[in-house]
């Protein structure tokens, strides 16, 4: 069981975890350890709330197939146990990344001491232009 919230928990059943060989440099046990985690959870046939599966599908995340499937694959730890917990925690944090709701911007405008600010700057760059003798007049 992985408890997102105290009100949203996802059962061990509609989480698919498969041990994979790790890639990388290994040593004797190279080829014949599976210590890497595939994880694999449904989005759409999951017991998530409505609005956390309309959330998740919205977001535009690679680990994210466009059949809703969340796909993460675990291997930088040495044993299996350590890269499943690593793969549950990377599962959690990307449901409630998806359940933040950003601040919408409101554009602004300059206040006028900045507008007069930004106005006595340029007259007296163009000043110092034309003392330096920068400035051809015609």
């Amino acid at each position: 069981m992985l408890e997102i919230s105290s009100a949203v928990i996802i059962a061990d059943w509609e989480i698919e975890l498969t041990g994979i060989r790790a890639t990388g440099n290994g040593g004797q046990r190279v080829n014949k350890v599976e210590t890497a985690i595939h994880l694999r959870f449904d989005i759409k046939r999951s017991t998530l709330p409505a609005i956390y599966k309309a959330r998740l599908l919205k977001l535009s995340d690679s680990r994210i197939s466009s059949d809703g499937i969340i796909i993460i694959k675990a291997q930088s730890f040495r044993t299996q146990p350590m890269n499943k917990d690593d793969a549950l925690k990377r599962l959690k944090e990307l449901i409630l990344s998806a359940m933040v709701v950003k601040k919408t911007r409101r554009p602004t405008k300059p206040t006028k001491g900045s507008k007069l600010r930004r106005l006595d700057a340029k007259k007296k760059t163009g000043s110092n232009k034309v003392l330096r003798g920068k400035v051809n007049h015609q």
